[in-house]
């Protein structure tokens, strides 16, 4: 095993042997690359195959980890493929180890598309925000509010305080970061992944962590590129409830 690896993340990704276990058995012979890791242990490698074989993603999350839950994200993403551009899923599961989801790459003009949150596209941080706008604004107009079967309104939530009154209704992505936005190879919206907490709420709860996002991701002065692209005006209110909404159940998973 290869221990020392680096994907997206900046530090070394140590993979588990359960997670090299569970790709061997899922594409047999596939080369484990990590690309992500998160706080409360996550993990996301990517399983590339010999030959020109399609790469494929798959998100292990150990048992007890304050994470969204595979199999629930598979739900929401089997239900938004109808509707928008999502990895597709090939396999979901779990065991005494922990959770797992195995999803396609999705790829865009013959190419795997790749994470905003990319070197290449923070350098190019304007034409990134601003199609993380473009994308978000897909997102929230293309799925239907009236038949999702997930919610995600501020009653569901661990609130901060009263929620100022809903702007508009959509079906939320749920963590709409620059990680979690796809692009092609020339910067245009291409997906989303990620969506294990995707439901209905006000659009301001993807909004306001959106433009965070792009702010701590690609430094100072993009959040407007974010908003004009979306094609929304700012709104201190929501965005300030929103954000403290997000950091109080942040706080609430890391004291689990």
């Amino acid at each position: 095993m290869s221990n020392a690896l680096v994907g997206i993340s900046p530090t070394p990704v140590e993979v588990p042997s359960v997670v090299h276990d569970l790709a061997n058995r899922l594409r047999s012979g596939a080369t484990v690359v990590p690309v992500w890791r998160n706080e409360y242990g996550g993990l996301t490698v990517r399983l590339e195959t010999a030959r020109g074989g399609r790469s494929s993603y798959l998100k292990w999350v150990p048992h007890g980890a304050a994470c969204a839950d595979p199999l629930a994200e598979a739900d929401r993403l089997v239900w938004a493929a109808s509707f928008v551009p999502v990895p597709r899923v090939l396999d979901v599961g779990r065991d005494t180890h922990g959770s797992w989801l195995l999803t396609a790459a999705v790829e865009a003009g013959g190419a795997v598309a790749t994470s905003a949150i990319e070197p290449r596209w923070r350098d190019r941080a304007a034409r990134s925000a601003t199609a993380i706008g473009v994308g978000l604004r897909r997102f929230h107009d293309a799925l239907p509010t009236d038949t999702c079967p997930f919610v995600r309104t501020t009653e569901t939530r661990v609130a901060p305080g009263v929620p100022p009154p809903v702007d508009r209704l959509v079906v939320c992505h749920g963590d709409a970061t620059v990680p979690n936005t796809l692009l092609d190879r020339a910067g245009r919206f291409v997906a989303h992944v990620d969506v294990g907490d995707l439901g209905v709420a006000d659009r301001w709860s993807d909004l306001a962590v959106t433009t965070r996002s792009v702010t701590r991701r690609y430094g100072p002065g993009f959040e407007p590129l974010v908003l004009a692209a979306y094609g929304v005006a700012p709104d201190h209110e929501r965005t300030v409830y929103y954000r403290a909404l997000w950091d109080a159940e942040e706080s609430r998973r890391r004291a689990s």
